[in-house]
């Protein structure tokens, strides 16, 4: 029998990419074994087009400096489109489609396992993939693990619980700091925070 590849996901807006990130997709990619991990940047609805912050092409400019010297890792343009964003179940489905030899390692935090029932199918989503938890937002270990057990019955679910470092770092913080004319040094990669003075993303936020 053919061994199955194994992918992580690590999907979000990236308005910046951070640490925290980078630290997360290495530690699933190490703890895992897995072959790569797919930075997923996900879409704006032309709607939204005017909202603070960066544009489409300066997230995904700022995710491709930040993995550039990482060989296991991969920028995924799956969810940028001009349709703006699109539902978890729908990226996992069509990947599947395209790969069905691979296994999808879906990485989340806390404070989205928490909200989980709220998205759209999430039996659908736990049916097409294993979900990675790692502990966020000072949530502490055992409610990260009461919860997982909670979803685990819910919809028969492999989760599984990445054991990473809590880093308390935020993008929504970031762009604070930055506007505020404070440093953000080590919370970001130097590419990025270079590039992020350069363009003056978060000037006005």
């Amino acid at each position: 029998m053919t061994d199955r590849r194994k992918v992580g996901i690590m999907g979000g807006t990236f308005d910046p990419i951070h640490m925290g990130h980078l630290i997360l997709g290495e530690s699933a990619w190490e703890q895992f074994g897995l072959e790569r991990v797919l930075f997923m940047p996900s879409g704006n609805p032309p709607h939204k087009k005017d909202r603070h912050g960066a544009t489409n092409e300066q997230r995904v400019e700022m995710v491709r400096l930040a993995i550039a010297s990482n060989e296991h890792f991969e920028l995924s343009l799956a969810e940028m489109h001009e349709q703006g964003y699109v539902y978890t179940k729908e990226t996992l489905r069509r990947l599947r489609a395209q790969n069905p030899d691979t296994d999808y390692y879906f990485i989340i935090g806390a404070d989205s396992l928490l909200s989980f029932d709220t998205w759209m199918c999430p039996q659908e989503i736990c049916d097409q993939c294993i979900l990675v938890a790692a502990v966020r937002d000072r949530m502490s270990v055992k409610e990260l693990d009461f919860q997982i057990e909670q979803l685990k019955k819910r919809y028969n679910a492999d989760i599984r619980k990445l054991e990473s470092p809590n880093l308390d770092i935020s993008s929504h913080t970031i762009r604070s700091r930055y506007s505020g004319g404070e440093s953000i040094r080590y919370y970001v990669p130097d590419a990025v925070r270079t590039y992020i003075q350069n363009e003056d993303i978060y000037g006005n936020c």
